[in-house]
Protein backbone atom coordinates (compact mmCIF):
# COMPACT_ATOMS: atom_id res chain seq x y z
CA UNK A 1 0.00 0.00 0.00
CA UNK A 2 1.85 3.27 -0.87
CA UNK A 3 0.63 6.75 0.38
CA UNK A 4 -1.70 8.73 -2.16
CA UNK A 5 -0.75 12.05 -3.45
CA UNK A 6 -3.09 14.91 -4.33
CA UNK A 7 -6.24 15.81 -3.87
CA UNK A 8 -7.72 14.08 -6.69
CA UNK A 9 -6.15 11.17 -5.46
CA UNK A 10 -7.27 11.74 -2.08
CA UNK A 11 -11.17 12.25 -2.98
CA UNK A 12 -10.93 8.54 -5.00
CA UNK A 13 -9.62 7.00 -1.92
CA UNK A 14 -12.64 8.52 0.13
CA UNK A 15 -15.05 7.90 -2.07
CA UNK A 16 -13.81 4.03 -2.38
CA UNK A 17 -13.62 3.37 1.43
CA UNK A 18 -17.35 4.38 2.21
CA UNK A 19 -16.59 7.73 3.84
CA UNK A 20 -19.67 9.57 2.52
CA UNK A 21 -19.99 11.86 5.47
CA UNK A 22 -18.40 15.08 5.11
CA UNK A 23 -16.40 16.95 7.31
CA UNK A 24 -19.16 18.81 9.15
CA UNK A 25 -21.27 15.19 9.57
CA UNK A 26 -18.06 13.37 11.17
CA UNK A 27 -17.87 16.86 13.63
CA UNK A 28 -21.69 15.84 14.53
CA UNK A 29 -20.63 12.23 14.93
CA UNK A 30 -17.60 12.82 17.73
CA UNK A 31 -19.91 14.65 19.57
CA UNK A 32 -18.48 13.82 23.38
CA UNK A 33 -20.58 11.31 25.59
CA UNK A 34 -21.50 11.59 29.19
CA UNK A 35 -18.95 8.82 30.65
CA UNK A 36 -14.90 8.26 31.12
CA UNK A 37 -12.94 5.91 29.41
CA UNK A 38 -12.07 3.09 31.35
CA UNK A 39 -14.94 3.07 33.89
CA UNK A 40 -18.70 1.08 34.34
CA UNK A 41 -20.20 4.05 33.31
CA UNK A 42 -18.49 3.93 29.90
CA UNK A 43 -20.52 0.50 28.80
CA UNK A 44 -23.65 2.42 29.87
CA UNK A 45 -24.16 5.47 29.71
CA UNK A 46 -25.93 7.30 26.42
CA UNK A 47 -24.23 9.97 24.53
CA UNK A 48 -24.82 13.47 25.99
CA UNK A 49 -25.34 16.57 24.28
CA UNK A 50 -23.20 17.23 21.63
CA UNK A 51 -20.88 20.13 23.43
CA UNK A 52 -20.74 18.14 26.65
CA UNK A 53 -17.39 17.18 27.31
CA UNK A 54 -16.05 13.42 27.40
CA UNK A 55 -14.24 14.13 30.29
CA UNK A 56 -16.00 16.21 32.53
CA UNK A 57 -18.13 13.80 33.92
CA UNK A 58 -17.05 12.17 37.33
CA UNK A 59 -15.80 8.59 37.03
CA UNK A 60 -18.28 5.77 37.97
CA UNK A 61 -15.15 3.76 39.36
CA UNK A 62 -13.64 5.64 42.07
CA UNK A 63 -9.72 5.29 42.22
CA UNK A 64 -9.43 2.00 43.66
CA UNK A 65 -5.67 2.80 45.64
CA UNK A 66 -5.29 -0.96 47.06
CA UNK A 67 -6.55 -4.22 45.74
CA UNK A 68 -6.81 -8.16 47.42
CA UNK A 69 -5.99 -10.61 44.91
CA UNK A 70 -9.08 -13.52 44.88
CA UNK A 71 -8.02 -17.10 46.38
CA UNK A 72 -9.02 -18.48 43.47
CA UNK A 73 -7.25 -18.26 39.83
CA UNK A 74 -9.71 -16.06 37.50
CA UNK A 75 -10.03 -16.71 34.11
CA UNK A 76 -12.37 -16.34 31.03
CA UNK A 77 -16.49 -17.71 31.80
CA UNK A 78 -15.98 -17.16 35.86
CA UNK A 79 -18.08 -15.00 38.03
CA UNK A 80 -18.50 -13.75 41.30
CA UNK A 81 -17.68 -10.80 43.55
CA UNK A 82 -14.13 -11.40 43.20
CA UNK A 83 -14.50 -11.01 39.58
CA UNK A 84 -16.14 -7.46 40.40
CA UNK A 85 -13.28 -6.47 42.53
CA UNK A 86 -10.61 -7.21 39.64
CA UNK A 87 -13.07 -5.27 36.57
CA UNK A 88 -12.93 -2.34 39.39
CA UNK A 89 -8.73 -2.55 39.67
CA UNK A 90 -8.55 -3.23 36.37
CA UNK A 91 -10.82 0.40 35.64
CA UNK A 92 -9.30 2.08 37.82
CA UNK A 93 -5.87 1.12 36.09
CA UNK A 94 -7.40 2.63 33.41
CA UNK A 95 -8.02 -0.87 31.30
CA UNK A 96 -11.59 -0.91 30.42
CA UNK A 97 -12.80 -4.73 31.21
CA UNK A 98 -16.46 -3.90 30.53
CA UNK A 99 -19.36 -3.43 32.81
CA UNK A 100 -18.81 -3.79 36.39
CA UNK A 101 -21.06 -6.76 36.93
CA UNK A 102 -18.66 -9.34 38.34
CA UNK A 103 -18.90 -11.52 35.09
CA UNK A 104 -15.61 -12.61 33.43
CA UNK A 105 -16.40 -12.21 29.46
CA UNK A 106 -14.62 -11.13 26.69
CA UNK A 107 -13.98 -7.68 27.21
CA UNK A 108 -12.36 -8.47 30.80
CA UNK A 109 -10.38 -10.49 29.06
CA UNK A 110 -8.84 -8.18 26.61
CA UNK A 111 -8.55 -5.80 29.99
CA UNK A 112 -6.29 -8.45 31.55
CA UNK A 113 -4.54 -9.31 28.57
CA UNK A 114 -3.50 -5.36 28.17
CA UNK A 115 -2.40 -5.63 31.65
CA UNK A 116 -0.16 -8.01 30.87
CA UNK A 117 1.29 -6.50 28.28
CA UNK A 118 1.86 -3.16 30.12
CA UNK A 119 3.20 -5.28 33.04
CA UNK A 120 5.64 -7.44 30.89
CA UNK A 121 4.24 -10.93 32.19
CA UNK A 122 2.63 -14.18 29.71
CA UNK A 123 -0.33 -12.63 27.94
CA UNK A 124 -2.97 -15.62 28.76
CA UNK A 125 -5.37 -13.84 30.09
CA UNK A 126 -5.57 -15.57 33.14
CA UNK A 127 -4.99 -13.67 36.35
CA UNK A 128 -2.83 -16.24 38.65
CA UNK A 129 -0.02 -15.54 41.04
CA UNK A 130 2.39 -13.28 38.79
CA UNK A 131 -0.71 -11.35 37.30
CA UNK A 132 -2.56 -11.26 41.21
CA UNK A 133 0.66 -9.48 42.48
CA UNK A 134 0.99 -7.44 39.64
CA UNK A 135 -2.25 -5.80 40.34
CA UNK A 136 -1.27 -5.35 43.59
CA UNK A 137 2.35 -3.79 42.65
CA UNK A 138 1.26 -2.31 38.47
CA UNK A 139 3.61 -1.27 36.31
CA UNK A 140 2.40 1.94 34.70
CA UNK A 141 2.72 2.32 30.97
CA UNK A 142 5.21 4.52 30.18
CA UNK A 143 4.82 7.59 27.53
CA UNK A 144 7.00 7.02 24.21
CA UNK A 145 6.05 11.05 23.67
CA UNK A 146 5.72 12.66 26.42
CA UNK A 147 6.61 16.11 25.21
CA UNK A 148 3.95 15.62 22.40
CA UNK A 149 0.41 16.65 22.40
CA UNK A 150 -1.61 16.70 25.80
CA UNK A 151 -4.43 14.56 23.81
CA UNK A 152 -2.86 11.88 21.92
CA UNK A 153 -2.43 8.43 21.33
CA UNK A 154 0.24 5.95 21.40
CA UNK A 155 0.12 2.82 19.84
CA UNK A 156 3.17 0.92 20.44
CA UNK A 157 3.00 -2.27 18.21
CA UNK A 158 5.63 -4.38 20.15
CA UNK A 159 3.95 -4.31 23.23
CA UNK A 160 0.46 -4.52 21.46
CA UNK A 161 -1.33 -1.34 22.83
CA UNK A 162 -2.70 1.52 22.44
CA UNK A 163 -2.46 4.18 24.99
CA UNK A 164 -5.01 7.11 24.71
CA UNK A 165 -3.90 10.44 27.05
CA UNK A 166 -6.17 13.64 27.45
CA UNK A 167 -4.23 16.77 28.82
CA UNK A 168 -1.28 14.63 29.61
CA UNK A 169 -3.18 12.28 31.58
CA UNK A 170 -3.38 8.71 31.18
CA UNK A 171 -7.47 7.62 30.29
CA UNK A 172 -7.06 4.47 28.75
CA UNK A 173 -5.04 1.62 27.53
CA UNK A 174 -6.40 -1.35 25.73
CA UNK A 175 -5.46 -4.36 23.72
CA UNK A 176 -4.50 -4.17 20.11
CA UNK A 177 -4.16 -6.69 17.12
CA UNK A 178 -1.94 -5.26 14.42
CA UNK A 179 -0.37 -6.42 11.06
CA UNK A 180 0.41 -9.76 11.01
CA UNK A 181 3.65 -9.73 8.97
CA UNK A 182 1.89 -12.15 6.39
CA UNK A 183 1.54 -11.59 2.43
CA UNK A 184 -1.97 -11.52 0.94
CA UNK A 185 -4.11 -11.28 -1.98
CA UNK A 186 -5.91 -8.33 -3.14
CA UNK A 187 -6.10 -6.23 -5.90
CA UNK A 188 -5.02 -8.79 -8.82
CA UNK A 189 -2.04 -8.69 -6.67
CA UNK A 190 -0.68 -11.77 -3.61
CA UNK A 191 2.21 -9.87 -2.84
CA UNK A 192 0.55 -7.72 -0.41
CA UNK A 193 2.72 -7.27 2.72
CA UNK A 194 0.21 -7.20 5.96
CA UNK A 195 2.16 -4.34 8.29
CA UNK A 196 1.28 -1.47 10.16
CA UNK A 197 2.88 1.72 9.11
CA UNK A 198 5.20 3.52 12.26
CA UNK A 199 5.68 7.17 12.64
CA UNK A 200 3.55 10.24 13.61
CA UNK A 201 0.03 10.34 12.06
CA UNK A 202 -3.28 12.07 13.11
CA UNK A 203 -7.43 11.22 13.10
CA UNK A 204 -8.78 12.29 9.42
CA UNK A 205 -11.73 10.89 9.20
CA UNK A 206 -14.54 8.43 10.24
CA UNK A 207 -16.90 6.45 9.24
CA UNK A 208 -20.05 5.51 11.73
CA UNK A 209 -20.71 1.96 12.28
CA UNK A 210 -19.77 -1.11 9.98
CA UNK A 211 -17.46 0.10 6.93
CA UNK A 212 -17.43 -2.98 4.51
CA UNK A 213 -13.81 -2.00 3.22
CA UNK A 214 -11.68 -3.34 0.47
CA UNK A 215 -10.10 -5.92 3.17
CA UNK A 216 -13.15 -6.93 5.06
CA UNK A 217 -15.73 -4.82 7.58
CA UNK A 218 -14.24 -2.17 10.32
CA UNK A 219 -16.26 -0.64 13.27
CA UNK A 220 -16.24 2.66 13.86
CA UNK A 221 -12.95 3.20 11.47
CA UNK A 222 -11.12 6.40 12.58
CA UNK A 223 -8.24 6.76 9.33
CA UNK A 224 -5.04 7.81 10.19
CA UNK A 225 -4.00 8.33 6.74
CA UNK A 226 -4.74 8.23 2.97
CA UNK A 227 -3.53 4.58 2.38
CA UNK A 228 -6.79 3.34 4.14
CA UNK A 229 -4.86 2.80 7.49
CA UNK A 230 -7.71 2.88 10.27
CA UNK A 231 -8.07 2.67 14.48
CA UNK A 232 -11.11 0.34 14.17
CA UNK A 233 -13.48 -2.22 16.05
CA UNK A 234 -14.02 -5.74 15.75
CA UNK A 235 -16.12 -8.31 17.45
CA UNK A 236 -13.42 -9.45 20.07
CA UNK A 237 -12.83 -12.93 18.92
CA UNK A 238 -10.79 -10.56 16.39
CA UNK A 239 -8.71 -8.87 18.47
CA UNK A 240 -6.55 -11.63 19.29
CA UNK A 241 -3.33 -12.35 21.42
CA UNK A 242 -1.41 -12.26 18.33
CA UNK A 243 -1.05 -9.69 15.47
CA UNK A 244 -3.68 -10.80 12.76
CA UNK A 245 -4.24 -8.01 10.95
CA UNK A 246 -4.05 -6.56 7.34
CA UNK A 247 -2.52 -3.53 8.72
CA UNK A 248 -4.91 -1.68 10.41
CA UNK A 249 -5.14 -1.58 14.04
CA UNK A 250 -8.28 -3.44 15.70
CA UNK A 251 -9.29 -2.69 18.88
CA UNK A 252 -12.49 -4.21 20.68
CA UNK A 253 -15.74 -3.92 19.87
CA UNK A 254 -17.02 -2.71 22.84
CA UNK A 255 -14.31 0.01 22.84
CA UNK A 256 -14.60 1.21 19.31
CA UNK A 257 -18.24 2.06 20.28
CA UNK A 258 -16.79 5.00 21.74
CA UNK A 259 -13.22 5.65 21.61
CA UNK A 260 -13.60 7.72 18.44
CA UNK A 261 -15.73 10.38 20.51
CA UNK A 262 -12.75 11.49 22.50
CA UNK A 263 -10.90 12.24 19.45
CA UNK A 264 -10.72 15.31 16.93
CA UNK A 265 -11.48 14.28 13.84
CA UNK A 266 -10.48 16.54 11.01
CA UNK A 267 -8.77 16.64 7.56
CA UNK A 268 -7.32 20.15 7.89
CA UNK A 269 -3.45 20.09 8.22
CA UNK A 270 -2.24 19.89 11.79
CA UNK A 271 -5.51 19.50 13.67
CA UNK A 272 -6.89 16.20 14.26
CA UNK A 273 -5.92 14.22 17.38
CA UNK A 274 -1.92 13.22 17.38
CA UNK A 275 -1.61 9.25 16.87
CA UNK A 276 1.43 8.22 17.47
CA UNK A 277 2.54 4.75 16.27
CA UNK A 278 5.66 2.49 16.96
CA UNK A 279 7.25 -0.32 17.70
CA UNK A 280 9.58 -1.02 20.82
CA UNK A 281 8.98 -3.33 23.93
Amino acid sequence: MGRMRGSQQRRGRLAGLGATATVAATATAIAAASYLPGTALAATAKPAAPAASAHAAVAAVAAVTSYTPSSRTLRDGMSGSDVKALQQRLAALKYYPGPIDGQFGSDTLEAVWAFQEVNRLGVDGIVGPLTKNALVHPRTYTARYPNAAGTRVEVNLGMGVLAFYSNRVLQLVAHVSSGGHYYYCAGGSCRNYAFTPTGEFRALYLVSGWDQGPLGPMYNPVFFNYSGYAIHGEYNSEVPVNNVSHGCIRIPFDIASWFYKDLRISQTPGVGTEIWVYNQW
